[in-house]
């Protein structure tokens, strides 16, 4: 007998709750077949969404010769910065701009530490995640009595993903960054400065101001990468983005730097997180289901890395040379 549209989407709305907190161990089994497939497509539509933002923002980041592994800092300062100001204001709008704010914040200095202090940019990205990973706790002790998660908020009430707008800006990224990053002047610019960037300043444009643009559009998109994640589950907790930042930089590697190759490697990995969740049966060990997403990432990997060519001078500060 089919299931009543009103039955598909009470389906959808629990397996979203599952995805909303990664380390449920709770058994979900419902035979993907029938309806239950167009669950597990919007499902997959869902979980993509971090992916495909992160990932299409790192690809403006390397293209400008800017390693960025402040990924999973950038989430979780978004998801915080839109969980205490939607909490703070009521709105949603304000709350996604609280978080693109806290973003672009640590994105800016990211940039500053790597392209104008020319720090390692690994060693940078690295110690910015630690050190939003402890403001966030800080924060939430601070604010809300916990260090383990903020108060509840409204989110965005919408009735599918399809609706939702951050998802449409997802999609909209890979679209407008493929345009804007091969079809206009300063995607030209952007990726000549990843390539050759003492060209690039030859011709009179700033190395400077292009790293720090494609630094702070990645900032941007993986903002709104976590203010989807607060919004999904209505609340900020510790540590949410639970590896996202850096399963996005393998989903850019794969997608070989462009933004089309970078959201369609995000939606394979949404795809094998969504697996996952309908996986949880009991009859497989809950430890290797949880592992999926993270195992497909490190066998797709192994096959992409050595045939993938990033770009030339990425990871290498540029030094002006002094006539």
């Amino acid at each position: 007998m089919p299931l009543e549209f009103g039955t598909l989407y009470e389906i959808y709305e629990k397996t979203s709750l599952v995805w909303g907190n990664k380390g449920d161990c709770n058994t979900l089994f419902i035979m993907i077949s029938g309806p239950e497939l167009l669950i597990f497509f919007l499902q997959v539509l869902r979980i993509s969404v971090p992916y495909v933002l992160t990932s299409v923002g790192a690809v403006f980041s390397e293209r400008g010769g800017v390693i960025n592994l402040a990924l999973e800092g950038l989430i979780l300062a978004g998801a915080f910065g839109a969980a205490v100001g939607q909490h703070a204001t009521g709105s949603a709008l304000l709350g996604v701009l609280c978080g693109v704010a806290c973003g672009l914040a640590v994105a800016l200095l990211h940039a500053l530490l790597t392209v104008s202090l020319k720090a390692d940019q690994i060693v940078s990205g690295i110690a910015l995640n630690i050190l939003v990973m402890g403001a966030t706790r800080f924060g939430l002790a601070l604010l809300y009595g916990s260090s383990m998660n903020s108060e509840r908020i409204d989110g965005i009430n919408v009735g599918l993903v399809l609706f939702d707008p951050l998802f449409l800006c997802a999609v909209a990224s890979v679209v407008v960054g493929h345009y804007v990053l091969f079809h206009t002047p300063y995607g030209l610019r952007l990726r000549s400065t990843g390539e050759h960037a003492a060209m690039v300043d030859a011709a009179g444009i700033s190395v400077v101001r292009m790293r720090y643009s494609g630094v702070l559009v990645s900032g941007v998109l993986a903002a709104l990468a976590g203010v989807f994640l607060a919004y999904q589950q209505h609340s900020f907790t510790d540590n949410m983005s639970a590896g996202r930042g850096y399963i996005a930089l393998a989903a850019m590697i794969i997608g070989r730097w462009t933004p089309v190759g970078a959201g369609l490697a995000g939606l394979m990995f949404a795809a094998a997180e969504s697996l996952e969740m309908w996986l949880q049966t009991g009859f497989l060990p809950s430890q290797l289901v949880q592992s999926m997403p993270y195992i497909v990432t490190l066998l797709v990997l192994a096959g992409f890395v050595g045939r993938s060519g990033a770009p030339r001078e990425v990871g290498v500060p540029y030094e002006k040379q002094r006539e």
